[in-house]
């Protein structure tokens, strides 16, 4: 068992910034690959940016990519997600999960937090 807890949401203006944090407890951290989602209302959660157990390779969507970065510490298990020029459409809750290999798809993701609000006001 993982337990993942999101944290550093909130309200913020277009083209400002947040960080979000996600702390794991449980089984070692270091074993899995770390992924955030979102899901806006209506709308089907989507994948966002993971990382490697190591952080040697990220992966991003292309709808984030150059404006966010997701890095990790594994001393102290926690991930992040670094958000930049922020838009509107970036608005939705925010989730990090972890699996044993890299995917995609979020069917496929065994641990999730309780996801953390992300407004992004025009």
């Amino acid at each position: 068992q993982v337990q993942l807890v999101e944290s550093g949401g909130g309200l913020v203006q277009a083209g400002g910034s947040l960080r979000l944090s996600c702390a794991a407890s449980g089984r070692t951290f270091s074993r899995y690959v770390m992924a955030w989602f979102r899901q806006a209302p209506e709308k089907e959660r989507e994948f966002v940016a993971a990382i490697a157990r190591s952080g040697g390779v990220t992966v991003y969507a292309d709808s984030v990519k150059g404006r966010f970065t997701i890095s990790r510490d594994n001393a102290k298990n926690t991930g992040y997600l670094q958000m930049n020029s922020l838009k509107p459409e970036d608005t939705a809750v925010y989730y990090c999960a972890v699996h044993g290999q890299y995917s995609l798809r979020a069917t496929l993701y065994d641990y999730w937090g309780q996801g953390t609000q992300v407004t992004v006001s025009s």
